[in-house]
């Protein structure tokens, strides 16, 4: 017998004398079936097309040529704050992106994001790999103000953006979970990112992500 035989039982008792015995004994309290909606008849979370990893140019792979970035948001306390972030592949430097503490939607994270890569001359604005969610889907109107395409990685696949998930780590030490991140300003946010970019790296050869961009803003 199956588990939907036996709600579909109790449902139909709840249609009697027995509502109440039912609604006690139901860990949700329900007395009816919620329906479920088709997958294929739910509102999609992108409106434009995405491109998928899969696609992304090997250049961006093998990390060969500079000014490919990876982004996400640390989320804060229930969910009601964020600060996004941007990791280069190559260099391993980091740029955060202060939010509006009242929001960290779609059309904030498009307006910070744009505001923050047309600091960065057009030689580093290569393209960017994101998650796939919600925060993104004004994706297209990103790369119209800046020229840089967008790849959505695989669902429930952070290691295809493993710097940005390391570097996500390094930064808990200073916005640490369950916190408001609405709190840290502007000057705060670039305090930070100095303090991660001035940090020799192994993976470096014990340089420092500000040494290296450097050297790519002189070349």
């Amino acid at each position: 017998m199956s588990v939907e035989t036996i709600y579909q039982a109790l449902y139909f008792q709840a249609r009697g004398g027995l509502r109440r015995e039912v609604q006690a004994a139901i860990r949700t309290g329900r007395t009816h079936r919620k329906p479920r909606r088709d997958p294929a008849r739910r509102t999609p979370r992108f409106t434009e097309p995405m491109v998928m990893i899969s696609n992304r140019p090997a250049e961006v792979e093998d990390r060969a040529v500079p000014g490919h970035w990876e982004g996400d948001l640390i989320v804060g306390a229930g969910g009601r704050s964020a600060i996004a972030t941007l990791v280069e592949r190559t260099t391993r430097y980091t740029m955060l992106v202060h939010l509006p503490a009242s929001s960290h939607d779609a059309l904030a994270v498009r307006d910070g994001l744009v505001r923050t890569i047309q600091t960065l001359p057009r030689h580093l604005r290569g393209s960017l790999t994101w998650d796939q969610g919600a925060e993104m889907a004004r994706h297209g109107q990103f790369t119209m103000a800046t020229g840089m395409p967008v790849y959505f990685c695989d669902p429930a696949s952070p290691w295809q953006r493993g710097s940005n998930e390391n570097t996500n780590g390094l930064l808990r030490q200073y916005f640490p979970k369950g916190t408001d991140l609405s709190l840290h300003s502007p000057e705060d946010l670039e305090h930070v990112a100095q303090e991660l970019n001035g940090r020799p790296r192994k993976t470096l050869d014990w340089d420092t992500p500000a040494e290296r961009l450097r050297d790519l803003l002189a070349a």
